[in-house]
């Protein structure tokens, strides 16, 4: 049950870094929003979706069958018009987006949008809200960006750190995963960070989950491979 004075959020994504990374920018920024994490839309009843005040989707990594799933929200919109519905669309999503999804309740952000782009497209909300980011919109942005992140200075150890954390890991596991401690994973992450010039763990998120963090740090799929880790933990449990 909802506490008083509170709104219903959800955020959907099937990357647990990007959810942690939008959840955290909500909770600081907007706290009367009482957040649900989902991996997809399949998780959640009609009913919660009605109930909700602002649904935050990531379709940034549902290139392959893109029309698909803009046809499943497509549906849903017309049933949840008191709600304002963010998605996160890719470059090669945009069109299709644009095709089912602009409706007077819907906002559409680039899977590298920044923060601030995500904090003014909630506050905005049904109302105000610039209806697509001019993140999304401006060509070529994304490209200039990149002249400016020069990854190519990352360490491998930096590397394997945000690779990490790319698959959901945490501090504490990649510490005992690589054998080093507490302090000299966060301190790895911090200089990559300063290297990529980002400022929050939000924007360190959004980054790994673009696709130039994804191809950067060689993630085929946020969750990870399973062979990988389980290559890794018979390593682990081989005497030293």
């Amino acid at each position: 049950m909802l506490s008083r004075g509170s709104k219903h959020g959800i955020i959907i994504s099937k990357t647990p870094v990007l959810r942690a990374g939008i959840g955290g920018i909500v909770e600081r920024h907007f706290p009367e929003y009482e957040l649900s994490f989902y991996s997809s839309i399949e998780e959640i009843t009609l009913h919660q979706l009605k109930c909700a005040k602002l649904i935050i989707t990531d379709l940034s990594g549902d290139q392959r069958y893109a029309r698909r799933c803009c046809q499943q929200y497509y549906s849903l919109l017309s049933q949840c018009e008191n709600t304002h519905w963010i998605f996160f669309v890719s470059r090669h999503l945009y069109p299709v987006a644009v095709e089912l999804l602009m409706r007077p309740q819907t906002s559409l952000l680039s899977d590298v949008e920044p923060v601030e782009g995500v904090i003014n497209a909630i506050r905005g909300g049904q109302e105000d809200a610039d209806r697509i980011s001019q993140t999304l919109l401006t060509a070529g942005s994304y490209e200039a960006d990149k002249n400016l992140i020069d990854s190519e200075k990352l360490t491998l150890s930096e590397r394997k750190v945000l690779r990490l954390l790319g698959k959901g890991w945490g501090i504490n596991q990649i510490a005992m995963l690589l054998k080093k401690s507490n302090k000299t994973i966060s301190a790895q992450k911090n200089s990559a960070m300063r290297r990529l010039a980002l400022r929050t763990n939000a924007d360190l998120y959004l980054w790994i989950n673009s696709a130039q963090g994804l191809n950067e740090l060689n993630l085929g799929s946020a969750f990870g491979e399973q062979s990988e880790w389980k290559i890794m933990a018979r390593k682990e449990m081989l005497p030293s």
